[in-house]
């Protein structure tokens, strides 16, 4: 880069500070979601410090600030995946179809409070919840009807649980069985992160040792029988919801990554055969730029993590690759239609930031689960971004900005300062049970409402720009009659499987337990057996025991 011909200082004195006294700034100050000041300009000043082949380097190379693929979105598009499933296993198969048929090109399966904390649907714990924010999987029989006529050897499925991701992930592999698919051709996701579920989302069931142990179990199964399986998709999504900034969400979703490396490495694995189906999970929240930023700072920042803190050899270690979602917590129930402008936005900050998947929310999502109607507009939105704007036509086309360095680095710093703290303390782990990061983003999250709350931050259709005008809107509801067929499938299952192969199962559950042996394939057995998810955790609760969550004020 050339040297300006005067100095930052010189134009701020010349032409900024005479300008400001005939049109003050319409603020006292600017700061990004991460707080610290966004300065009037940016220059190459700003970025003296970068070093091109050091911070930046090539597409597809070390340390992949600029993406992970050579080619990126020239090659391939992003995965189109809309979240989807509620009410039953029949009306959520039929979203999906629907989706495909619209040209969604990867599932990602949404499942109900019963099914994410380890209940049957007929459980006294899952009452007036079947159904309501996803769909309910009790058994080998609902998995059957969720997926049937979708080829699983063509469609990658990203499934969005934790606490029971081993369960799920031995049903999705039995049922592929069932089509005649192999496990070596199943692609796909399980979310399987416990750690944020101690921090910001709480369906959590067992306490960290076991929780750490079925992780490592799977990516040791599907090391060596499920290989294009992304074993975790480690997630700074809810923390950042739940009100974490941008270096927050970077620095505690990294750090909680570390720890499953370290758990995996303590379990006997090798780095190299688990690192590279390592996955992640971001949002994309309003600051269009501090967005962007954000995933370059945190593909960079795990490259780094995975060569020099870990000495992984592979380089496909090193790459982070993540799905995105735009911000849930960002939409409004005033002016529903507002929320298709934010989601576009924050969509195009997830691509331009290089994104692996993409799922954009739906206008109405802040009122109900979303219509037919505007999950169309939403996927729509992947599309006209996909092929009409030619965002997707270059690789890294906000590379050399003055500012996105300048904010890459600074997200960065912020990020590697709490990851020092955290380590200090000896790990993610002990950080969460002191209470450390849920402080963190409760603080976080405290501040922000203050500004809203004082009109600092502007929500338009909220706390500015509002309207009298009455809305009416034609939301989802969730028939209870879903509930009832859900209820009779699970009935008739119980009542025509061999109780004695459930009991065998059962009890080889229990013994695994016990054991240091692989969990998955008994896991695997039991569920063919048609024992039930809920059947499953009970014996792991008799073993194992619960999490207390250590309340934090």
């Amino acid at each position: 880069m050339t040297t300006p011909r005067k100095t930052k200082q010189q134009w701020r004195e010349k032409s900024y500070e005479p300008s400001i006294k005939k049109v003050p700034e319409r603020q006292k100050s600017f700061k990004s979601n991460s707080s610290y000041d966004i300065d009037v300009l940016y220059t190459p000043e700003d970025v003296s410090a970068v070093d091109y082949d050091r911070d930046l380097g090539y597409p597809g190379e070390y340390p992949y600030t600029r993406g992970v693929q050579p080619n990126m979105y020239r090659g391939r598009l992003w995965t189109m995946r809309q979240y989807a499933g509620f009410a039953s296993a029949e009306e959520s198969n039929q979203r999906y179809r629907y989706l495909l048929a619209q040209g969604q090109t990867g599932l990602s399966v949404a499942f109900d409070l019963p099914t994410q904390t380890g209940y049957d649907s007929d459980h006294e714990m899952s009452r007036g919840e079947v159904g309501k924010v996803g769909v309910p999987i009790c058994s080998l029989a609902d998995m059957e009807v969720l997926f049937k006529e979708i080829p699983l050897d063509k469609v990658t499925t990203s499934m969005t649980i934790n606490a029971t991701a081993p369960i799920l992930l031995a049903l999705y592999i039995a049922v592929a069985k069932k089509q005649g698919v192999s496990s070596e051709k199943l692609g796909g996701t399980i979310q399987n992160d416990i750690l944020k579920e101690y921090i910001a989302r709480g369906t959590y069931i067992f306490p960290a040792k076991p929780s750490l142990r079925l992780i490592t179990d799977i990516f040791k199964y599907c090391g060596d029988q499920v290989p294009q399986w992304n074993t975790i998709s480690i997630s700074g999504y809810h923390m950042r919801e739940a009100g974490a900034t941008a270096a927050q969400e970077v620095a505690f979703t990294l750090s909680n990554a570390i720890s499953y490396v370290n758990a995996a490495l303590e379990a006997g694995l090798q780095i190299d055969d688990f690192a590279p189906r390592l996955s992640f999970f971001f949002v994309s929240q309003n600051n269009f730029f501090e967005e962007v930023a954000k995933f370059r700072a945190a593909r960079r920042m795990w490259a780094k993590i995975m060569r020099e803190r870990f000495k992984a050899q592979n380089p496909k270690s090193w790459q982070l690759r993540f799905h995105t979602q735009t911000a849930g917590v960002s939409l409004t129930a005033q002016q529903v239609e507002n929320n298709i402008v934010r989601t576009t936005v924050q969509a195009l900050a997830a691509v331009l930031g290089g994104t692996q998947s993409l799922h954009t929310n739906s206008m109405d999502e802040a009122l109900s689960l979303p219509t037919d109607k505007a999950v169309t507009i939403a996927l729509r939105t992947q599309q006209i971004l996909a092929y009409e704007n030619a965002v997707a036509d270059t690789v890294d086309p906000m590379a050399g900005s003055y500012y996105v360095e300048s904010l890459t680095t600074t997200i960065e710093e912020k990020a590697n300062a709490y990851l020092k703290t955290i380590d200090d303390m000896g790990g993610s782990l002990a950080a969460i049970e002191r209470g450390f990061v849920q402080r963190e983003i409760q603080e976080a999250a405290y501040q922000y409402q203050r500004q809203v709350e004082k009109g600092d931050a502007t929500i338009v259709g909220v706390n500015k720009f509002t309207s009298d005008k009455a809305e009416t809107h034609n939301i989802m509801r969730i028939d209870e009659s879903s509930a009832k067929r859900q209820l009779a499938r699970l009935a008739e299952v119980k009542k025509k499987r061999d109780p004695n192969a459930v009991r065998h199962s059962l009890k080889r559950v229990e013994e695994v337990a016990h054991s240091k042996d692989n969990t998955m394939p008994v896991i695997i057995e039991a569920v063919e057996n048609y024992v039930t998810l809920g059947e499953i955790c009970d014996t792991l609760r008799k073993t194992w025991g619960t999490y207390k969550e250590a309340i934090v004020f």
